[in-house]
């Protein structure tokens, strides 16, 4: 019965399944959490004031920084080349 199964072809489409299945999305979601920048919390207001400013707890979000900026570049161009190389790939007839 294993005469039947080509093992290396097997091992070929596993590797390009994961590629693409796994590694594809994970490396849009890489650049899209190197593109959202940090956050940082405001100090609530100090101990036996009584007053909370309008702000206490409020999230702000920074611009990312230039170097995950390029790494969002970076990690979004591989995806959208990947994606324009399977629609080439598929109308020119390859399957």
């Amino acid at each position: 019965m294993s005469d039947f199964i080509e093992w290396g072809a097997l091992g070929q489409v596993l590797v390009a399944g994961l590629i693409v299945g796994a590694g594809i999305p994970a490396l849009f979601a890489l650049g899209l959490r190197l593109l959202a920048g940090t956050t940082t919390e405001q100090a609530p207001a100090a101990p036996g004031t009584g007053e909370r400013p309008a702000s206490a707890g409020a999230v702000s979000i920074g611009r990312p920084t230039p170097a995950r900026l390029a790494g969002a570049i970076a990690c979004l161009g591989v995806v959208v080349g990947a994606v324009a190389f399977g629609l080439v790939f598929l109308v020119s007839g390859g399957h």
